[in-house]
């Protein structure tokens, strides 16, 4: 309805701006044969139609906005939705500022095209389809064929022009993403740049894809340049060409004064239909350009799909099963090999091993970021791939090594994990996170903002804002993945209190590298350049003497565990 109003109000307001220059010839050619009478009631038609235009070019701006508007929120959160289902393995291999960058150009490219179609493009043709017409009835047919000459000549011209400029603007939306890009990086990772100097170099980087950017930008105005000397020749051209005829019809007595200041401001008139014509067509094509890199976004599918008629998964005891489980991240990158493991559900079970043997990878797999390469992993007999994630991930709960924050206050960070907790409920979470006695020095409480990325609280306080958020969350089972190892020995023995008993008869995995964090593991798996070397409790392991025996006498050697058990 809002399109259809628009659309009506656009043929109004155009017939009112054609109708201007109409009542301006009547105007002079009154006063050239009544020279002592006023034409008020032709200046006032001629007011009127100007001020209806305006009116009505006013009326069709606001009624169309509200089309674009909505059609730009859909789109926007369209592209927006489609990065969040994409998988883990796509946002590791993209950086973070060329992706908000290519959505920022391209929805405000969409806009722009969507304003221009609406507001040059179309009133640009009806005005010039109109002029035509009234041109060869009133005047000559010679006057349309001038004026759509000119037209023909001036799009041709701006095509050709523009299409040329394509490659360079392509060439300097790498450049502007590159800069956004690594300009992004380096601030977010400022504590590092500051802990070695290195300000210069970050500089310099950025300094470097800005002169890339300059040389660039130079060929697109130069381009520029050229384009609109053009246009005006070939206006200029039309517009001489107009003003010929009417001097030499005039010079026949076969027109009047009033039909040469007419046809006049006919060709000024359509000054602005080409001018906006070719700019809106150079605007289209750079936002085009903004939009292909989006598409290609959009046609981006992820790795990791529900499969057809995928079911709920259905938390029953949280037994889990990981069955001949290979895996690697790439082919010259294998991690897991042939892994096979049963967790009892209720038991707590640790993984244990040097960097890099597969800890990690273990729970990604689990909350299936990726599918393995061979085997298959189960929650209670249900295959990982034949349920859905959202309900797989539903049951799942953890508390990462490196606890990333939003940039907002402590409480939205913490209620994260069940946006609609009570008062109550969230409180009970603080405590067991042992966050009360840091929240309450705070003089703004849980409206404390954080920071990027959490930067304004210490690697402890983040981990327990985490905490928090996974036991608001209540999972049906848990996983800590050296969920307390920024914290100080007193903190970290308090909660992994709290945890235990919150955790107590639920499946529980825990990633460790402090083996003094497990002793009471009810099974412990080593993890040694992929494959399972051991298993069995803290306590049989010892006794076995082989690889966590080792790990756990150079524990102590390091001072990170205090005494034998």
């Amino acid at each position: 309805m809002y399109l259809i109003s628009a659309l009506s109000f656009l043929l109004i307001g155009r017939v009112c701006v054609l109708c201007g220059p109409v009542a301006f010839k009547y105007l002079i050619d009154a006063i050239e044969k009544t020279p002592g009478l006023f034409p008020v009631g032709i200046l006032i038609g001629f007011v009127v139609v100007r001020i209806s235009a305006q009116v009505f070019n006013e009326l069709r701006d606001y009624t169309f906005n509200i089309v674009t508007q909505r059609v730009f929120r859909e789109i926007s959160v369209t592209a927006f939705r489609h990065l969040h289902s994409l998988s883990l393995n796509f946002h590791l291999s993209r950086q973070t500022g060329s992706l908000s960058r290519i959505i920022e150009r391209a929805t405000k490219s969409l806009e722009m095209i969507g304003q221009f179609l609406m507001m040059t493009i179309l009133p640009s043709i009806l005005e010039t389809l109109l002029l035509s017409i009234l041109l060869w009835v009133w005047y000559s047919p010679w006057c349309s064929v001038i004026m759509i000459l000119t037209m023909l000549m001036y799009v041709i011209f701006t095509i050709n022009v523009s299409t040329k400029r394509l490659k360079i603007v392509k060439e300097m939306n790498v450049q502007d993403n590159m800069a956004q890009t690594r300009a992004l990086d380096g601030l977010l990772n400022f504590e590092t740049v500051k802990y070695f100097c290195n300000e210069s170099f970050e500089v310099d980087r950025y300094d470097e894809i800005q002169s890339i950017y300059e040389k660039i930008s130079r060929k697109v105005r130069g381009s520029l340049n050229i384009l609109n000397a053009g246009q005006a020749l070939i206006f200029s051209l039309g517009l001489g060409g107009m003003l010929a005829f009417a001097i030499k019809k005039a010079s026949l007595n076969e027109i009047t004064s009033g039909d040469i200041a007419a046809l006049f401001a006919f060709s000024l008139q359509l000054v602005m239909p080409l001018f906006n014509l070719g700019f809106a067509y150079r605007e289209i094509k750079q936002g085009l350009v903004n939009l292909e890199e989006m598409f290609s976004l959009l046609d981006q599918e992820s790795d990791i799909k529900d499969v057809p008629n995928a079911k709920r998964f259905v938390y029953k005891s949280g037994k889990i099963a990981f069955e001949n489980v290979s895996f690697g991240y790439g082919p010259d990158r294998q991690i897991l090999k042939n892994i096979n493991f049963e967790i009892q559900p209720g038991t707590t079970v640790a993984f244990v091993g040097a960097t890099g043997a597969g800890k990690s990878t273990i729970s990604r797999l689990l909350f299936r970021f990726y599918d393995p390469n061979q085997g298959r992993i189960l929650i209670d007999d249900q295959d990982l791939k034949l349920v859905t994630q959202k309900s797989l991930r539903e049951a799942l709960g953890i508390v990462p090594q490196d606890a990333v924050l939003f940039n907002d206050t402590l409480g939205y960070n913490i209620t994260y994990g069940n946006p609609t907790a009570s008062r109550n409920e969230i409180q009970e979470a603080i405590q067991h996170a042992e966050l009360s006695d840091f929240i309450a020095k705070l003089s703004e409480g849980l409206n404390t903002r954080v920071g990027e990325r959490g930067l304004k609280l210490s690697g402890g306080e983040k981990q327990r804002v985490a905490i928090a958020r996974m036991l608001l969350k209540k999972p049906k089972i848990f996983v800590f993945d050296e969920a307390t190892s920024a914290l100080d020995t007193v903190t970290e023995k308090r909660i992994q209190k709290s945890l235990e008993k919150i955790s107590k008869n639920q499946t529980t995995i825990i990633i460790a590298h402090r083996l003094s964090t497990i002793i009471g593991a009810n099974k412990i798996f080593v993890l040694e350049e992929g494959r399972i070397v051991e298993s069995g409790t803290h306590f049989e392991l010892l006794q076995q003497k082989r690889v966590y025996a080792k790990l756990w006498n150079q524990q102590i050697k390091e001072g990170l565990i205090q005494g034998k058990a």
